[in-house]
C-alpha cells in the first residue's frame, strides 16, 4: 500500500504555504493546552472535593464525567461533516462559549442530576474543541506537511495536565470546588474563544478530488472492511490502552509502592507521550500506514504485559512506564493520520468523526470496565494480562486494515478556495 503522506503531495491549498493561517498553529496549540487542562483534567483533580463536599456518590460524579466523553463520541460524527464543509472557526468558537456555559452549569449545579445535565453539555464542548477539530483544520490546511503541525499540536496537548493539574490543585487549597470551576471556566474563555474566533479565520479550501474515476465518497468508505477493520482495531486498542492508564496506580498499590510512588510511576507517562510524539515523523518515513499501525498497537501490548510480569525493581517500572508513554503518545498521531494515510484529506473530518467514536466510548467505559473486571479476576495483575491480551486482539486486526483501492499512486488536483 503507498502511504498517502506520499500521495497528498499534490494536494493544493490554493497558494501553497501562505493559504495557511499563520496564528492558527500557536492559537490551536494555545487552546488545546487550555481545553484539555480545563474541561478534562481539572475534573479527576476535583472530584475527590466535590464529593466530599456534597456527599454526592462517586459513581455518580465519574459517571456524569464519562458521560461527557460518550456524547462527545457521537457527536462528533455530525461534528465531523460539519468540518468537512464549513472548517472550524465556527464549530471550534462556538464549542469554546459551550465549554464555558457546561462548566457555569457544574459550578452552580444543586443536585447531581444538573451536574450530569453540565457534563453532557461538556461533551458537546469536547466534540468540537478537542483534539478532532483540531486534526482536521492542520491536515486541511497544511496538507502535505500536516505531519509536522500535527505533532506540534499533541506535543503542546501533552502539556495540558501539566500545566491545569497543579494550577487546579493549588486554586482548591484557596477556594471551594464551585469557585474553582469557576475560576477555570474564565481562564477558559478568555483563552479559547478569542483565539478560535481570530486565528481560525482564513478561507477553508475545498477538499482535495481526485480525477480517478468512481473513486469512494465517505459512506462507501465508512462501510468498508478496511474502515471497519480499523475502528476495531483502535477501540479494542483505545480500551486497554485507558484501562491500562487508569489501573496502573492500584496495580502498584497492589504490590506495596507506595501512593507517591505510584503516582510518580503514571505522571512520568506523560513525559513518554511526549518524548514518542517526536519520533512519530521518522516512523513515518520509514514505514507504511498498515505497518506502523500494527507495530505501534502491538508495542502497546508488550508494554501492558511488561507491567503485569515485572513487579520490580521500581526504576525498571519507571522505565516500562516511559516506553508505555512513547507508545501511547505514537498512537494519538497514529489515529489523527488514519484517515489521510488510507483514504486522502477529502471526507477527513466526516470519517475521522467515525473512526473515533467507538474508541472514544470504550475509553470512556474502559475505567469502570477494569475496576469490574479486576475485582473477578482476583487483582489487577491479571487484569494487565487480559489487556495486553486485547492490546494483541487488535494488533492481529491491524494488517487487514489496508485499502485496496488506494495501493496505486492516485494523483490530486488543485482546487480553489471557498
Amino acid at each position: 500500500m503507498t502511504d498517502l503522506n506520499t500521495r497528498d503531495s499534490g494536494v493544493a491549498t490554493g497558494t501553497g504555504d501562505r493559504s495557511r493561517p499563520r496564528a492558527a498553529l500557536p492559537a490551536l496549540c494555545a487552546t488545546q493546552i487550555t481545553s484539555w487542562g480545563i474541561v478534562y483534567y481539572a475534573f479527576p483533580v476535583l472530584n475527590p472535593q466535590i464529593t466530599a463536599a456534597t456527599g454526592w456518590p462517586t459513581g455518580a460524579t465519574t459517571a456524569a464525567f464519562s458521560l461527557a466523553l460518550v456524547v462527545s463520541a457521537l457527536a462528533g460524527i455530525r461534528v465531523g461533516r460539519i468540518l468537512d464543509r464549513r472548517g472550524p472557526r465556527a464549530v471550534m468558537t462556538v464549542g469554546s462559549v459551550l465549554g464555558v456555559v457546561s462548566l457555569l452549569i457544574v459550578a452552580a449545579a444543586p443536585n447531581v442530576l444538573v451536574f450530569i445535565a453540565g457534563w453532557a453539555l461538556a461533551g458537546l464542548a469536547m466534540a468540537t474543541t478537542f483534539y478532532q477539530p483540531a486534526f482536521a483544520a492542520l491536515t486541511r490546511w497544511w496538507a502535505p506537511d500536516h505531519v509536522r503541525a500535527l505533532t506540534v499540536v499533541t506535543l503542546a496537548g501533552g502539556l495540558a495536565s501539566t500545566v491545569f493539574a497543579p494550577l487546579t490543585a493549588a486554586l482548591a487549597d484557596h477556594l471551594s470546588w464551585r469557585h474553582t470551576y469557576l475560576v477555570l471556566a474564565g481562564i477558559l474563555a478568555a483563552v479559547t474563544i478569542p483565539a478560535h474566533a481570530l486565528a481560525l479565520r482564513a478561507p477553508w479550501p475545498d477538499a482535495p478530488t481526485s480525477p480517478a474515476h468512481g473513486s469512494p465518497g465517505a459512506a462507501e468508505i465508512g462501510r468498508s472492511r478496511p474502515f471497519l477493520l480499523l475502528a476495531a482495531a483502535f477501540t479494542l486498542s483505545g480500551f486497554a490502552m485507558y484501562a491500562v492508564v487508569i489501573a496502573l496506580v492500584p496495580l502498584l498499590l497492589e504490590r506495596g509502592y507506595t501512593t507517591s510512588q505510584a503516582a510518580w510511576a503514571l505522571g512520568i507517562g506523560g513525559a513518554g507521550q511526549t518524548l514518542g510524539r517526536t519520533l512519530y515523523a521518522a516512523l513515518t518515513r520509514g514505514t507504511t500506514a498498515t505497518a506502523r499501525t500494527t507495530l505501534l498497537i502491538a508495542l502497546g501490548a508488550l508494554t501492558t504485559a511488561a507491567f503485569a510480569a515485572v513487579p520490580g525493581p521500581y526504576a525498571l517500572l519507571i522505565a516500562v512506564s516511559v516506553v508505555a508513554g512513547m507508545v501511547r503518545g505514537n498512537l494519538t498521531l497514529l489515529q489523527a493520520t488514519a484517515i489521510t494515510d488510507r483514504w486522502g484529506t477529502t471526507h477527513y473530518g466526516r470519517l475521522s468523526g467515525l473512526l473515533a467514536a467507538p474508541a472514544t466510548t470504550a475509553a470512556a467505559l474502559a475505567p469502570f470496565a477494569g475496576a469490574a473486571l479486576a475485582v473477578s479476576l482476583g487483582g489487577y495483575g491479571p487484569l494487565f494480562i487480559l489487556l495486553a491480551t486485547v492490546s494483541v486482539a487488535a494488533a492481529l486486526i491491524a494488517p487487514w486494515t489496508a485499502d485496496a483501492s488506494n495501493r496505486s499512486d492516485c494523483r490530486v488536483i488543485p482546487v480553489k478556495h471557498r
